[in-house]
This record gives C-alpha cells, structure tokens and sequence, in this order.
C-alpha cells in the first residue's frame, strides 16, 4: 500500500510503499477514503509535542483523522466488515490508572494516539482498536467527515467546556472554529470570529458562516464575551482573549501546544474569569458528538488534496491558506 512517512522531525513526508498491516485480536484494518490534515499533524512533523507526550513512534504515518470502510477484522470484534467508522486521535487508553476509572480517559497516564503512538491514516489502509473508532453514518462524504475525527471532536468538548455563555469569542477560523461556530448558532448563540490581522477572506468565512461580527485577533469584539475558544497556537491569544472576556468569562486553550503565554496584570483574570485547557476526548464525547451532528446538519468546508501531496497539505495549511480543513483523498 501506498503511504506518507515522517521518518525525522522536520523533514519532508516520503511516499512509501508498505506491506498492508493486518488486523490482530480487538482490531480492524480500514481502507482509507479519506484523512483530515490536522494542526496537531503540524505539531508532530515539527517535534512540538513532545513536552506533553512521551516520544512518537519513528518513522510514522501521520492522521489521526481518518474516514474509511472496514475491509478485515481480528478476533473479537463487532463492527462489520463493509461499515463506515472514522478513527480519532485517541487510539487507546490503559483502562486501570485513576483517570480512566473516573472516565477520563482524556488524561490517561498510558494513552495511545494515532499518528503519534500508532500509525495513522496518511495512507491507504490503517489498523486501529475497534473499540475507540466511531460509526460514521449519514449521506456525508468521507472528506467532509474527516475533520469531525478531531476538529469536530476537539471543537466539541471545547465548546462544553466554554460553558452556557451566549456569547462566544472563537480566535483561529479554522477547521475547528467552522465546526463549532456551527453548533454554537444551532445552540442560539452569538458567534464572534477572530482571525490573523488583515485575513479579509478569512472573515467573510466567518461572516458565511453565521458570525454577527468578524475582525483581526487584535481587535476588541463589539460585545464584550461570555467566553473564549483559542485555537489558534498562539500564547499571546490568551491575555488577549481575557481582556475581551466580561466577568466570570471562561477561555478555553483548545490546542495540544501553544507558543507561551506572555504575561499579563492579574486586574485582567481577576472578576472570577477562568482560563482553562482542553486535552484530546473521551470516547464519550464522540457518541454524544456524533449523536448530534445530523441533527444540526454540520457541514465541514474542505479543501481536498491527493495522497502524493500530503507535503503540500501541510504547508497550505502552516501558511493559512486552507478556508476550513485540509483533507487527503487516496487515488
């Protein structure tokens, strides 16, 4: 089979022929139909996070975002060979520290992600534990059911842990952002939408989707917020988001890293303002997630690209030239 390799921090994804992995007991082997690009794929390529992780697996098939049918199946396993699933981020938890006894797996001190621990979707087929990987149901086509692997996901559990506030401040409009601003005006919400300074395009994006107001992320919204999402890895974000925020506002740190968060006077949290992050998702959250999509109608806005071009991929998506998510398709 034909797959992208990250053999070295850094360097360029080479297009590999492998043996096609088979599945063992607990597992199924997937053909790919489609993967999502993700920022956290940026992240790994470029050796970012690792000061939250134990050391990736190299070399390494990046995607954790992947959309296929099950095409082989080991011992034990429920799912039907022919069904659609999708496979998240989180791979695998150990199910005996004190965080997955709590069912906080998210935190799990032994976790397993994909494209990180586990060779991910960057490529023909991918092996994966049936027990973490979500049916995929509905009319929606596997590129635009990618980036609900993670985008989706992540986007999900940030918004839930935002709180009920009605208005929401989301800063980075990207994958995520399109997807959560979406739920959030599902919810009756008024969505806000920060962009890089000067990203024109990016903010009539926003407007398209349904934002009341759109602007660089070093503007101050027209309504002060009840909450924050940063997506954007950008530390200088947070204080930034703060300010914005009314009293008791919440801002939520959705990324797996971010640049460092600058300091900032306390007369800027105080007011009981919380800031707070999100790490990875249960398998919960994607029942929930994946219960209430059809009912909004999400519909995610992709940019497709060929499996030979994953490195291009990911650079359009490092230069902000992706309008929702980058998302590979094999031949």
């Amino acid at each position: 089979m034909k797959a992208q390799l990250l053999e070295a921090v850094g360097q360029p994804l080479r297009l590999v022929e492998l043996e096609r992995p088979e599945p063992g007991p607990g597992q199924v082997r997937i053909r790919v139909g489609a993967c999502g690009v993700c920022r956290t794929d940026l992240h790994v390529f470029d050796g970012e996070v690792e000061g939250n992780l134990a050391a990736p697996r190299q070399p390494l098939v990046l995607g954790h975002q992947t959309v296929g049918r099950v095409d082989a199946r080991g011992e034990g396993v429920a799912l039907s060979v022919g069904q659609r699933v999708g496979v998240p981020w989180l791979g695998g938890s150990c199910g005996a520290c004190s965080y997955c006894g709590q069912q906080r797996e998210n935190l799990c001190d032994a976790p397993r992600f994909t494209g990180y621990h586990l060779d991910g979707g960057f490529a023909e087929y991918a092996v994966a534990d049936a027990d973490y990987c979500f049916a995929v149901e509905g009319e929606v086509s596997d590129a635009e059911a990618a980036p609900l692997l993670c985008a989706g996901l992540i986007g999900y559990r940030s918004l839930r842990m935002a709180g009920p506030g009605r208005r929401l401040g989301l800063y980075g409009f990207g994958a995520s952002a399109h997807i959560v601003a979406q739920l959030a005006l599902h919810e009756g919400r008024d969505v806000m939408a920060f962009t890089r300074p000067g990203d024109e395009e990016g903010q009539a994006f926003a407007r398209e989707i349904g934002a009341s107001w759109a602007g660089g992320s070093d503007e101050a919204p027209p309504r002060a917020l009840d909450a924050a999402i940063v997506f954007a890895a950008v530390g200088s974000l947070v204080p930034a988001a703060l300010r914005a925020t009314a009293k008791g506002g919440v801002v939520v740190c959705a990324g797996i890293h971010m640049s460092d968060i600058p300091s900032f006077p306390y007369a800027d949290l105080w007011g009981e303002r919380v800031i707070r992050s999100v790490a990875n998702l249960t398998r919960q959250d994607g029942r929930e997630f994946f219960a209430l999509a059809p009912r909004v109608g999400l519909r995610c806005s992709v940019e497709t690209f060929p499996l030979e071009s994953a490195n291009e991929a990911l650079a359009a998506l490092r230069a902000g030239r992706v309008q929702g998510a980058a998302v590979l398709v094999p031949g």
